[in-house]
């Protein structure tokens, strides 16, 4: 599933496209044809991230939500756009580009009421919400369970998946097995500034790399091989990038995550 990372540079480069202009709207698919009908010919005002979620405001007053959930996926094309697929929901297009949405989780108009609803649901979005650290922290003291589920709970902080989870605890030096309520504020306070730096870089590279040069032995960021840029995530079996010992995996929250048991001790 798409972290937020993602969800915020697909924002950010959809309304640079899209947004200003009266866009031509249809449903490929038609699974979304009556929504498609309402919003083709109408201007698009902007393009808001929220967690893993999508909210398209539009002229008429009119909200789209949209979640990729597993397997949602955009194709953006600046000219000679191919056919869209049989699995194309939504189709937006102007004269400087042509979004194609397949497959998304939700794709659906929502009324200022649904929309309150789903703000009621989520965390504190690290990108969109940069000081709400305090907000973080105590939703963090008021769960039992590990942090490593507890960073997967949308309520808890919007837009952290799998691949995050793994890699800001490493950072931080913290056991995902450690109770998220006996995080002292210091620590949390320093797990929601990687949590925010890392999204933020990842949003701006279009790619997750979390580790530094010097570990994996090259002078910049930009020299990074694809398959050095992390420290623990599907490293199971493998030799910490830091101190040697062998990385771990086990089961949590329904989803395998990773970790150095020295740099990380419970």
């Amino acid at each position: 599933m798409p972290e937020g990372h993602t969800i915020h540079r697909q924002a950010r480069l959809q309304r640079a496209a899209l947004a200003g202009e009266r866009l031509r709207i249809w449903s490929p698919q038609g699974r979304f044809a009556a929504g498609a009908a309402r919003l083709d010919g109408r201007e698009l005002d902007d393009i808001e991230a929220l967690g893993k979620h999508l909210l398209y405001r539009w002229d008429s007053g009119d909200t789209l939500h949209v979640h990729l959930g597993l397997f949602g996926k955009f194709k953006t094309f600046k000219s000679d756009p191919p056919p869209p697929t049989e699995m194309t929901r939504l189709a937006m297009a102007n004269h400087r580009a042509v979004v194609y949405l397949a497959g998304p989780t939700i794709c659906e108009l929502i009324t200022p009421e649904d929309e309150d609803g789903l703000r009621t649901r989520i965390g504190p979005d690290p990108l969109a919400e940069p000081r709400a650290g305090r907000r973080f922290a105590g939703n963090l003291s008021r769960r039992r369970i590990p942090i490593g589920a507890a960073l997967l709970d949308q309520q808890i902080v919007a837009g952290v998946g799998n691949v995050y989870r793994a890699e800001v605890l490493f950072k931080c030096g913290i056991a995902p097995q450690r109770p998220a309520d006996q995080l002292d504020g210091s620590d949390a306070s320093a797990l929601w500034s990687i949590i925010k730096s890392e999204l933020r870089a990842g949003e701006t590279a279009g790619r997750i790399v979390t580790v530094g040069p010097n570990d994996v032995g090259v002078r910049a960021r930009k020299d990074i091989p694809p398959q050095e840029r992390l420290y623990v995530y599907k490293r199971d079996g493998r030799p910490c990038r830091r101190c040697g010992d062998m990385v771990l995996r086990t089961e949590m929250a329904n989803r395998l995550i990773w970790w150095c048991p020295t740099c990380q001790p419970c």
